[in-house]
């Protein structure tokens, strides 16, 4: 599986964004529900344990789902969808190691600054809008307490979403719903595969170190006792 999960993933992914690029629905139906699927499947191998970045992978795979239909209703059940994931990210993460505080200085400006820009064409879903980009943004600062890896994947998860935000708004640059999905994508990634890794460091960091011997060196064995 560990062989097969990257090329499956790829292809997933591939089939997503090429739907995305030439707007044909039916395959982003097929391959967008798989995409936090296939990682939670993996993690799950990987660490052969439940934890909140699994359930934030379940939370994901259902606000995929809903924003694939029409609707500001749909719309709204996806960012409440994404925003399950994003509350069980950031108590991972904050459970994990604490972020420096520069960090959600940082992020928190960038939040104030966004919201600020768009609140006159955001509307209804102004309110919505500034909740979820809070926990967004919270959830990339603590990512940066996790590594450098989780850190990357927190910075893409904010920018797909803002991507987002900017179609709500009205807002149409060009390629905006391609790159809203290759950085999604990436964030989902690199935010899983550094959750094992951390995992898995963490394990062997643990590991019990052999005894040292009266003599000062490591023991082996039982001690002998000579002739």
């Amino acid at each position: 599986m560990r062989r097969l999960w990257p090329g499956l993933y790829a292809a997933v992914a591939a089939v997503e964004l090429a739907g995305v690029a030439l707007d044909v629905p039916a395959l982003q139906w097929a391959a967008k529900p798989l995409l936090a699927p296939l990682l939670l499947a993996w993690l799950l191998r990987v660490r052969r344990k439940w934890d909140l970045v699994a359930a934030g992978l379940v939370f994901a795979t259902a606000g995929d789902v809903a924003l694939l239909l029409p609707g500001t209703t749909a719309f709204l059940v996806g960012m409440g969808c994404f925003l399950g994931t994003q509350l069980c990210f950031l108590t991972a993460f904050l459970r994990h190691r604490r972020a420096p505080l520069a960090a959600f200085a940082g992020y928190l400006g960038v939040w104030a600054g966004a919201n600020a820009l768009l609140w006159e064409r955001l509307g209804d879903l102004r309110l919505p809008v500034l909740g979820y980009s809070l926990a967004l943004s919270l959830m990339a600062a603590a990512s940066v307490g996790v590594s450098r890896r989780a850190a990357a994947g927190g910075a893409l998860f904010l920018v797909s979403d803002a991507l987002i935000g900017l179609g709500a708004a009205g807002v149409e640059p060009p390629g905006r719903r391609l790159a809203v999905m290759v950085t999604y994508i990436a964030a989902l990634v690199l935010l899983t595969t550094a959750w094992a890794r951390r995992d898995a460091t963490a394990h062997r960091t643990e590991a019990p170190a052999p005894s040292p011997s009266p003599t000062g060196a490591a023991s082996t064995g039982p001690a002998s006792t000579g002739p």
